[in-house]
């Protein structure tokens, strides 16, 4: 299988791989045409090599009649690793805070989910107390994404989320839900309203604790 032209703008991508954390029902994977769309763009910027049939044949075999987190990783081989863990239980309501590190909206990264990802772990390593999850800003205080979640706002015009031009990742999420974009300063963030979510969890209100 050839391996598609590299995006040279993201460097050394050795023993870096691309994640898909996907939730099983218990009968089907409800986004997984999302899942495997953004995969396959992913791969296409990174060089790997991409096969629909060989993930989707992967998945098959780590199913069963109770719902699942599924976390597959492509690597640059174009092998398939998946793992599966019970599903976690999401409270109703979740309480948000601000990272203290800042992400850098050109960073190539931010627009593919793999393994290279050390702020938004580290983050979730630290997470404070009574908080569920952080906020992250760009240079220019711009609000990007959570450590796991996209991010949701509404000013009292309906419902809209941050631009892929601020530094985050395309959630899957994000993807179905198909909202406007549109710029949220951090500072803002406590005058609006509020959900955090991804393709795992589903669309989760939120209440901004501060920090």
């Amino acid at each position: 299988m050839e391996s598609p032209l590299r995006d040279r703008s993201f460097g050394d991508t050795t023993g870096v791989r691309l994640i898909e954390t996907l939730f099983w029902d218990g009968t089907r994977y409800p986004r997984l045409p999302l899942h495997l769309r953004r995969l396959a763009e992913g791969a296409s910027r990174l060089g790997f090599p991409f096969n629909a049939e060989g993930v989707q044949s992967a998945l098959s075999t780590a199913t069963g009649d109770t719902p699942l987190r599924v976390r597959m990783t492509l690597g640059a081989p174009g092998d398939v690793e998946v793992t599966t863990a019970p599903l976690p239980p999401t409270k109703p309501q979740w309480r948000l805070g601000l990272a203290p590190s800042r992400l850098t909206s050109a960073d190539p990264w931010l627009s593919v989910k793999s393994t290279r990802r050390a702020a938004y772990d580290a983050a979730r390593a630290a997470l404070p107390e009574g908080l569920d999850e952080v906020i992250f800003r760009n240079e220019r205080d711009e609000v990007c994404d959570g450590s796991i979640t996209s991010i949701f706002f509404d000013r009292g015009q309906g419902m809209r989320t941050p631009p892929l031009s601020s530094g985050l990742l395309p959630g899957v999420l994000r993807a179905e839900l198909a909202v406007p974009e549109e710029v949220l300063l951090a500072r803002d963030l406590p005058h609006v309203r509020l959900w955090v979510g991804n393709a795992l969890r589903g669309l989760i209100p939120a209440l901004w604790a501060g920090n």
